[in-house]
């Protein structure tokens, strides 16, 4: 999983070809890395079709602010460079996988 920062956000989210979830965490949040390993499963599972990138909010919070995440972990769906859908929490993957649904051509 790819580690976006403020500068590089608009090049890796908001101009990529195909959705983005971006998770916004920071490495003492226990639902963070609790939710980082079905991430990963995510992103394997929908290869080519869904970038997943992590935003650590204590290094780059820019985009976390001008989002208004206000918990972590905060997990952003971002399609055609616009803000899709959001969810706050470290959620079970069938509930992850239908936002990913949603929002991926199959």
């Amino acid at each position: 999983m790819q580690s976006v920062t403020d500068a590089a956000f608009e090049s890796v989210v908001l101009e990529s070809r195909i959705p983005v979830l971006v998770d916004f965490w920071a490495p003492w949040c226990a639902p963070c890395r609790a939710v980082a390993p079905v991430l990963a499963e995510l992103e394997t599972e929908f290869a080519g079709r869904l970038n997943v990138v992590k935003m650590n909010v204590d290094e780059e919070n820019g985009v976390a602010g001008e989002l208004g995440v206000r918990s972590i972990p905060t997990l952003v769906m971002f399609k055609d460079g616009k803000a899709v859908e959001g969810v706050v929490g470290a959620l079970p993957k069938a509930e992850l996988r239908r936002l990913v649904d949603r929002h991926v051509e199959a």
